[in-house]
């Protein structure tokens, strides 16, 4: 796999036929690990360094770009170019993935009815796949130890973190000390499309990125996405007249498994100097 930088930020470049693969890497890492979808719309937020979201990104272990524009600009940068994930697939070729594995699940968000319908449809399409847990979202601050509680007793392979967690993906980042493992994956309307009570979004509306319209026809006032949208666009332009101008290989591309070699021969070099010193 490899992982490119957009703008600043991280994308990783995961073909489908290699996902299996990546997902197993992942639940074979200690600790917690997180899976994320990237909007557009998440890609600009990242770039705030006033806020945390970026830093979320740079430590997940799989980011996915959904959105048509990403692919547009890292073909328009030169770099890499990723592969557009439809998210609700997606999660259905990792359920296949884990299914095969006899793993576990955790659902985590939506109104009660909504998460028990989502779970009895997902216990009758995955056979092998082991529901542990389920909790609603909505919940109020005072139960969240609750929450997390449960999820660490739990210690499943996977939580799908639904509707109702206010904040999304960085949720399972911000307690990432409180979990001994687990992927997180953040996506807010699987428990809704799994329960039947969201309809998701078509195949020919997905490849033709007008999936946008579908959400302004539920929310009007996306329309004034049009404004970082276009900010958007012109940071690519600049990046590329005024960029630094470094070549293709050097441009934020870089090796995952490459990374994480090095970190453990730094690791391993810095515990070989403390006990010569000592």
């Amino acid at each position: 796999m490899i992982r490119i930088e957009l703008l600043g930020v991280p994308v990783d470049v995961c073909r489908p036929e290699h996902l299996e693969e990546e997902i197993m890497k992942i639940l074979e890492k200690p600790g917690p690990k997180q899976i994320v979808f990237l909007t557009i719309w998440d890609l600009l937020r990242a770039r705030n360094k006033k806020k945390d979201f970026g830093d979320c990104l740079r430590n997940a272990d799989l980011v996915l770009p959904v959105s048509k524009s990403i692919i547009k600009g890292a073909r328009f940068l030169k770099l890499e170019v990723p592969v557009r994930y439809n998210p609700f697939n997606a999660v259905i070729q990792i359920l296949n993935t884990l299914d095969r594995h006899y793993k576990s699940l955790y659902l985590l968000g939506a109104r009660k009815k909504t998460v028990q319908k989502a779970e009895h449809n997902v216990h009758d399409t995955f056979h092998q796949l082991r529901i542990v847990g389920r909790y609603v979202g909505y919940f109020p601050k005072s139960e969240e130890k609750n929450v997390v509680q449960a999820i660490y007793k739990a210690s499943p392979s996977l939580v799908i973190v639904s509707e109702g967690i206010k904040e999304k993906n960085l949720w399972s980042y911000h307690r990432r000390e409180q979990f001994s493992s687990s992927i997180f994956l953040y996506y807010r309307d699987c428990l809704g499309i799994f329960a039947g009570r969201i309809r998701r979004v078509s195949e020919k509306t997905f490849d033709a990125g007008k999936e946008i319209w579908s959400e302004i026809g539920h929310n009007p006032s996306r329309i004034f996405l049009i404004f970082p949208f276009m900010w958007y666009k012109i940071l690519l332009v600049c990046t590329r007249l005024f960029g630094k101008g470094k070549k293709k290989g050097e441009a934020g591309i870089y090796h995952v498994e490459s990374l994480e070699k090095k970190s453990e021969a730094a690791t391993t070099e810095q515990k070989s100097e403390s006990q010569s010193n000592g």
